[in-house]
């Protein structure tokens, strides 16, 4: 499909007024393209030629919209850091419509559009910087296996924007299947629209729990309920096993289809610290690295509330209290295999905590040790392994790894499968922020060519690109714990 055919529906537009509001986007005067994503581009059916196209920095800044869009500010609400905020929504971004794909319904929303009526105090903008962050978040989560909204496109334009500093405005077209977050539901129940409701939960259900078609909204919402709270769990356990920390989990940054969503103040993890807390703004430490699962069970709890207008509280529980069998179990399943492991014992659990406090205690950095430990083949000394952990801790793992070698040896497997295996959940390349600096820094010189690199290792970050180690370098101290806030 070529870029001026490609046509846009409004399924969720269409839905009514209770749901948000029909707004222009306000364009940039002198918008120019800095990265087309072609992976994206096949997920919509463009075709791969298209991807110069000049169209994209007009389509990319709202300055021209696609064929049939109706750019709709999406209206929800929310719990942030735990308190209730009746005055969210789509302050800066706009559904812009739908796109069918291979049997799959695409929602394209242009982000950093202008003004919207719940902008509130905003000014309706995006900066480059957490462009570039946001369309680098996506692309690496989806690397690595775990489900994320991505991004069609990046545009620039010479237009200030004042953050914590003046900076260079940015849009970009984000791209997921559903758009609509936790907060949805809690808008229309805290303002008693229930039929509104009951239409939402009718619309996803039928987009996503389709077995659910004909039955009551009380079923269907108990079947939501169920589909969303089996979809997190399996994504805070993708975050823990990966070594991925949001910041900022509030449940309007909460996706229905489980989805990771809203990037701001994210981070990997550098050296293994699971009280890492990224955004600087967390004062109490709600969002750290190790509190994710309780925070997106907390979550589904605001969720429950919500539908609990049409689903009693013993069910809502029952649905709830499926949780935490289920992240424990994706989790286990995650660390088995990074772990080489494909039987399960009942050991492995211990197994995997000794190991994390080793990493703990010897400031071993995650990623990085999880890779070398994909080359280890029994040899003594363990020399790629010690290099990654304090010396203090060298004792600890050699009696760690005697363990984990009587476990491979139960496995009875071939150490060379184990290896190709291993290497290919093990990622060399991940997304630092000293490396999202990088970018962006280069990116403001107006130099996009480290952007392109680096999008390309995260969507391939388990193949080794030999002539690209300088981005899998251990990070230097300054590049650790880089302080983000949520304009980030």
């Amino acid at each position: 499909m070529k870029l001026n055919e490609v046509t846009l529906s409004h399924h969720y537009a269409n839905l009514g007024d209770a749901f948000g509001t029909l707004v222009d986007p306000t364009p940039f005067k002198h918008p120019h393209l800095i990265d087309t994503n072609p992976e994206v581009m096949q997920l919509l059916g463009i075709d791969s030629d298209e991807v110069t196209n000049p169209a994209w920095a007009k389509l990319g800044s709202g300055a021209k919209l696609f064929q049939g869009s109706r750019p709709f500010a999406m209206k929800y609400t929310g719990h942030q850091f735990g308190v209730y905020n009746p005055d969210l929504g789509d302050g800066r971004a706009l559904l812009l419509g739908e796109i069918d794909s291979a049997g799959r319904r695409w929602e394209l929303h242009l982000k950093g559009a202008g003004k919207t009526p719940y902008s509130r105090f905003g000014d309706g903008r995006a900066v480059l910087r957490s462009t570039i962050r946001e369309y680098l978040a996506g692309e690496a989560l989806n690397g690595l296996g775990i489900r994320s909204t991505r991004a069609l496109c990046i545009v620039g334009s010479d237009e200030p924007v004042t953050r914590e500093q003046i900076e260079s405005g940015a849009m970009l077209i984000r791209v997921a299947e559903s758009h609509v977050r936790f907060g949805h539901f809690e808008y229309l129940f805290y303002t008693k629209q229930l039929q509104a409701l009951q239409q939402l939960v009718a619309e996803i259900c039928q987009r996503f729990v389709p077995d659910t078609q004909g039955r009551s909204v009380g079923e269907q919402a108990e079947a939501l309920l169920r589909f969303t709270t089996r979809r997190s769990a399996e994504l805070a356990a993708g975050w823990q096993a990966e070594g991925f920390a949001h910041g900022v989990l509030n449940t309007d940054n909460m996706s229905i289809i489980g989805d990771t969503f809203d990037y701001g103040p994210y981070a990997f993890l550098d050296d293994y610290d699971p009280t890492f807390i990224c955004n600087h703004s967390d004062h109490t430490g709600r969002y750290a690295f190790e509190q994710q699962p309780g925070v997106v069970l907390w979550n589904l709890n605001a969720l429950a509330h919500a539908l609990s207008a049409f689903v009693s509280v013993e069910v809502l529980r029952d649905c709830l209290e499926q949780f935490q069998p289920q992240v424990s179990h994706a989790y286990a399943t995650r660390m088995r295999a990074k772990l080489g492991l494909t039987a399960e014992e009942d050991g492995d659990q211990a197994l995997c905590a000794d190991l994390l406090q080793i990493l703990q205690l010897g400031e071993a950095d995650y990623a990085r040790f999880f890779r070398a430990l994909a080359h280890y083949r029994g040899e003594r000394p363990a020399t790629g392994l010690r290099a990654c952990v304090a010396d203090a801790q060298h004792s600890a793992l050699e009696q760690w790894l005697k363990h984990y070698d009587r476990r491979l040896a139960r496995e009875n497997s071939d150490s060379c499968i184990r290896d190709r295996t291993m290497l290919a959940v093990n990622p060399k390349y991940i997304l630092r922020n000293y490396l999202a600096q990088k970018v962006i820094e280069a990116a403001g010189q107006g130099d996009y060519y480290p952007l392109r690199t680096l999008r390309q290792l995260l969507q391939s970050p388990f193949e080794e690109h030999p002539e690209h180690e300088a981005w899998a370098a251990e990070p230097p101290e300054t590049g650790k714990r880089i302080p983000l806030s949520c304009s980030s």
